[in-house]
């Protein structure tokens, strides 16, 4: 995958999240970290990607995506939510929510994670049951995915304002 956004990314790269929990090795062990109550990802690791997206940006590039999710939050989506997606869009990725407690999911948008970059190019993301990546591959369908990604984008919203409308979801609060 990496080679194919060297190739392609230019302008744009968008994400639909859908899984409740991903078994990914960038993750390092903060996963367990964060289930264990410890304060804060390993920066070191963690800071290599936020370098990525400010480069990103200031290249001009739109990193953005929608994760879709369901209230009460799994421990694995608020650890995302708290350890990822609080400092990726301080950095500058762009994260939109679509919780299915409030919204309906539309009709238009896929079943399945998926990247579109320079909105020209689909990538359908394949996991195991247990959410450990498997593969990628290029999908024909543009016009699918573009559909997906405009009908996701215009029923969610972006993650800070969600994140602050929620803060019985803060794992502060779930454990005081």
């Amino acid at each position: 995958m990496d080679e194919f956004f060297d190739r392609h990314l230019t302008k744009s790269a968008f994400r639909l999240e859908a899984l409740d929990h991903y078994e990914v090795g960038s993750d390092g062990n903060d996963f367990a970290r964060f289930k264990a109550g410890e304060a804060e990802p390993d920066w070191e690791r963690k800071n290599k990607w936020l370098n990525v997206l400010r480069a990103e940006k200031e290249a001009g590039i739109l990193e953005h995506r929608v994760r879709v999710l369901r209230t009460p939050l799994n421990d694995y989506i608020r650890f995302e939510c708290e350890w990822s997606y609080v400092p990726n869009t301080q950095a500058g990725e762009e994260i939109h929510i679509l919780n299915l407690t409030e919204r309906e999911l539309p009709r238009e948008v896929v079943d399945h994670d998926f990247w579109l970059i320079d909105d020209q190019y689909p990538l359908r993301m394949h996991y195991s049951e247990a959410g450990e990546f498997i593969g990628a591959e290029p999908a024909d369908e543009l016009e699918l995915y573009r559909r997906a990604r405009d009908a996701a984008l215009a029923v969610s919203e972006p993650f800070k304002q969600w994140w602050d409308r929620h803060p019985e979801e803060w794992r502060v609060n779930r454990t005081a």
